[in-house]
C-alpha cells in the first residue's frame, strides 16, 4: 500500500470518530506544548544571565580575597592556613607593573562598605563603593548625568558622590538628576556630582542600589586595615588586553599576588581569581542542565499521551475487526495492515505535536509578556529550531512506539475469525 494511501485512510479514520481523536491527542498537544514552553524559558534564561555578565565588562577577571578549590565551587573559599585571606591597596598597585604583566590593560580595586543615605526626610540602605577614576572603563558602566571620580578628587579624597539609578529614585523620587544637591553617608555629608545610567540586575544583584565614591575618601572616613597596617580592599577588577589573553592575564596576576603574599609554591593560594568567561561557563553549565530537567519533566506527559494513543488504537482495532477481515480478504497482506495502524498512530501523534508547538510558541510569548510586565528584566524566552524539530520527532516517535503493539495486533488477525466478528 502506498504511503499517501495510507496516510489518507488514517486521516479518514480519524475524522470519523472527531471527538474521540482530539481526545486522544491532548495529552501530546499538552505535552509538545509544555516542551517548547518549558525548554524556550530555560533556553531565554540562559541567554538573559549570560547578557547579564557580558555586560559586566569586557576581558574582565575578578580578584576576591580568600582561597578556593576550584573556580565552580564560587561559595566554599578556602584560606591559607586557617587565616583569613585579605587583598590590599598595595596589592592593586603591584598589579598595576606593566612590565611584569604584559597582558593586564586596568586595574580597578573595590572598597565596598553597607551604609545608609540620607536625603530630607527620606533614608535609603545602599552598598558604598570607593573605586578610582577608571572604574567606568573597566565595568562598562558610565554617568547618564553629570561626571565621575577624577584624579583630583581622589587626591584631594574629595566628598563626591555619584549615585546609581535605584539610589535617585529612592531619594529624589521627582528629580532625576540631582546633581549638585548634597546627601548624608553615615552622617557625612557628600555633594552629588553624577547620575549613574541604568544597569538594571545582575542576578538577584540590583547594580543600580550604589553610591560611588572616591576609594581615598573611603580610606579616610570607613577605614579597613589588616593586620599589618594596609587598607583592605573588597575585590580587585583587572582588565586584560584582549579576549584571548585573559588566561595569560590571570596567570601574571596570580603570579605576583603569591609573590607578594609570600605563599610558598606548596601552599594554597589566599586570593580567587575567577575570570568572565568561567562565571559564564558555570551560570550556563546550570541552565542548562535546568533546561534539560524541565523538557524531561514535559516529556514525561508526551509518555502519558503515547499510553492514551496506543489504548485508543487498541479499541480502534476492536471496532475494525470486520474491516481488518475484509482487507485480508480481497488480499491485503499483514505488512499492509501493520503499516495502516502504524500511520495512522503517527498521523495522530504528529497533527497533536504541530497543534502542541503552534500553544507552546504562544506560552513562551505569554511568559515573557508576564516577565515584562511585572518586573524589568530584559528576559525574553527563546523558541529555537531545536525544540521545535525536537518535539516534532519525539511526537512520531511516540505514535510509532506506541503504535506498535495495536499495529501488530491488527496485522496477526486470522481473516476468518475477523469476518466472523460481531
Amino acid at each position: 500500500m502506498m504511503l499517501w494511501e495510507s496516510v489518507r485512510i488514517a486521516l479518514r479514520a480519524l475524522a470519523a470518530n472527531k471527538l474521540r481523536s482530539a481526545l486522544t491527542m491532548l495529552g501530546i498537544i499538552i505535552g509538545v506544548a509544555a516542551v517548547i514552553t518549558l525548554m524556550s524559558v530555560g533556553e531565554g534564561f540562559h541567554l538573559f544571565i549570560t547578557e547579564q555578565f557580558e555586560g559586566i565588562g569586557t576581558n574582565l577577571l575578578f580578584v576576591f580575597p580568600g582561597g578556593q578549590e576550584t573556580v565552580q565551587d564560587l561559595n566554599e573559599r578556602r584560606t591559607r592556613r586557617g587565616e583569613e585571606g585579605v587583598l590590599t591597596v598595595a596589592d592593586a598597585e603591584a598589579l598595576q607593573d606593566r612590565a611584569r604583566l604584559p597582558d593586564v590593560l586596568t586595574v580597578v580595586p573595590m572598597m565596598r562598605r553597607s551604609v545608609t543615605v540620607v536625603a530630607g526626610d527620606r533614608a535609603v540602605s545602599t552598598q558604598l563603593s570607593g573605586v578610582t577614576p577608571a572604574y567606568p572603563q573597566v565595568r562598562n558602566f558610565y554617568p547618564a548625568a553629570g561626571t565621575f571620580i577624577s584624579e583630583l578628587d581622589m587626591q584631594r579624597a574629595a566628598r563626591i558622590a555619584v549615585l546609581g539609578q535605584t539610589v535617585v529614585e529612592n531619594l529624589f523620587p521627582d528629580e532625576p538628576y540631582p546633581i549638585g544637591r548634597e546627601v548624608r553617608i553615615n552622617g557625612v555629608r557628600f555633594r552629588i556630582v553624577g547620575v549613574m545610567e541604568e544597569k538594571g540586575a545582575s542576578g538577584p544583584t540590583d547594580q543600580d542600589n550604589v553610591i560611588f565614591v572616591p576609594m581615598t575618601t573611603v580610606q579616610r572616613l570607613l577605614p579597613h586595615r589588616s593586620q599589618s597596617g594596609e587598607y583592605r580592599v573588597s575585590l580587585i577588577y583587572v582588565q586584560a588586553v584582549s579576549e584571548d589573553r585573559m588566561e595569560a592575564a590571570a596567570e601574571e596576576v596570580a603570579e605576583v599576588l603569591r609573590e607578594h603574599h609570600g605563599i610558598l609554591f606548596r601552599d594554597e593560594d589566599d586570593f580567587t581569581i575567577i575570570t568572565q568567561k568561567d562565571l559564564i561557563s558555570v551560570f550556563g553549565q546550570i541552565t542548562g542542565v535546568l533546561t534539560i530537567f524541565l523538557g524531561a519533566i514535559a516529556g514525561i506527559s508526551l509518555v502519558v499521551g503515547g499510553i492514551g494513543i496506543m489504548n485508543i488504537m487498541l479499541v480502534s482495532v476492536t471496532e475494525r475487526t470486520r474491516e481488518i477481515g475484509i482487507r485480508k480478504a480481497v488480499g491485503a497482506r499483514r505488512r499492509d495492515i501493520l503499516a495502516q495502524f502504524l500511520v495512522e498512530a503517527v498521523v495522530l501523534a504528529l497533527i497533536g505535536g504541530l497543534v502542541g508547538i503552534l500553544l507552546g510558541v504562544l506560552g513562551s510569548a505569554g511568559v515573557t509578556t508576564a516577565i515584562h510586565r511585572f518586573s524589568d528584566a530584559q528576559f525574553r524566552a527563546v523558541v529555537s529550531l531545536q525544540a521545535v524539530l525536537l518535539a516534532t520527532l519525539f511526537s512520531a516517535a511516540v505514535g510509532l512506539f506506541f503504535g506498535i503493539y495495536p499495529a501488530r495486533r491488527a496485522s496477526l488477525l486470522n481473516p476468518i475469525d475477523a469476518l466472523r466478528y460481531e
